[in-house]
């Protein structure tokens, strides 16, 4: 798949996630195979850059190009300023935000919310596009509403304005994440337009990519809430992808290591203060179902500091690994 001037290695790509896919996770991300990664969410609004949060989501310093930054916002002409500071930033591929479903970004009728208004869009795809040199890319849903799904004009307006690639999650913003993503309408778009399509929603296993591969026709697939705690996800399914066979689940003493280089990279992307309390959600979903994981993980929020945390997830792997060298991930009895 290509987006502009740059071929992805493989069609699988990290979803832009809010408060998750920050410079750390992409990197391990892409450690593990994935092809392509976008940036979480960052606004558009000139006054907010500085804040500590946008400065940490803006830095993608040292990362595997293409570097793609995300983009939210209602006004096209400062959509069209944030695309060309992020392009001074580092980016390569400026991402335009009209998925997220969440209540504080439609409520500026930024996100999903712009899908209600097509003539909006056509503007704010025109003004990035116009504004910058990078390629241009789009992630939105079918829709707004259940009923209402505009995602083949929203599909055409993309097309006709430059947007290099168009991302898709199966599901309308009423939906939010409820229900199934549905893909037949993923589909009806690839076969309607010319530029490269993103399928998204509910790709949480090889098995579950390859087929939607296969029915969409779509040139990648955006894998999001199945990679927390889970990025070898991309290394699994690069492999079935290309053998038809499945890998075993990593063996705990690996996924021990990666935990531990994660949370070592986030403490130094952070600092003491935000990377013990960034790192907490991490830890809880990579241990999710394994033995006394609900214990260990009550006892991990109680640390406040970093170099505690770590000591109490080195303790817990060990206490595993002591009662059966041989355990794999996953294994045991639920948390």
């Amino acid at each position: 798949m290509r987006i502009g001037l740059y071929t992805l290695d493989n069609p699988l790509i990290v979803a832009p996630m809010a408060g998750v896919t920050d410079r750390p996770f992409r990197t391990l991300c892409k450690h593990f195979g994935a092809g392509h990664a976008v940036s979480e969410m960052m606004t558009a609004d000139a006054t907010l850059y500085a804040q500590k949060k946008s400065m940490f989501r803006a830095n993608f310093d040292g990362e595997l190009a293409p570097v793609s930054a995300q983009i939210a916002g209602a006004e096209p002409a400062q959509l069209a300023q944030a695309a060309r500071y992020q392009v001074q930033n580092g980016a390569q591929i400026v991402d335009i935000n009209m998925g997220c479903p969440a209540k504080k970004v439609c409520r500026k009728l930024a996100g999903s919310a712009l899908l209600k208004d097509e003539e909006l869009v056509r503007r704010i795809l025109d003004a990035v596009v116009t504004a910058v040199e990078v390629p241009v890319t789009l992630k939105t849903r079918l829709g707004f509403a259940d009923g209402e799904e505009n995602i083949l004009r929203v599909a055409a307006l993309a097309q006709e304005a430059g947007i290099a690639a168009l991302a898709i999650h199966g599901r309308t913003r009423n939906q939010m994440y409820k229900g199934v993503a549905r893909y037949e309408q993923i589909r009806e778009v690839k076969r309607s337009v010319s530029i490269p399509v993103v399928a998204n929603g509910d790709i949480d296993s090889p098995q579950k990519a390859k087929a939607v591969l296969e029915f969409t026709g779509a040139d990648a697939v955006m894998i999001g809430r199945a990679a927390q705690g889970r990025p070898w996800i991309f290394r699994e399914t690069l492999h079935y992808l290309h053998t038809g066979e499945l890998l075993p689940p990593p063996a705990l003493d690996e996924m021990r290591a990666v935990l531990l280089g994660h949370l070592d990279e986030l403490y130094q992307f952070y600092g003491e203060y935000s990377g013990c309390r960034i790192a907490r959600k991490h830890i809880a979903w990579y241990t999710q179902g394994l033995h006394n994981g609900n214990a260990f993980r009550q006892a991990m929020y109680q640390q406040e500091s970093t170099l505690g945390q770590a000591r109490v997830v080195e303790q817990y792997f060990a206490g595993l690994l002591s009662v059966d060298p041989s355990l794999r991930a996953r294994a045991g009895d639920p948390a």
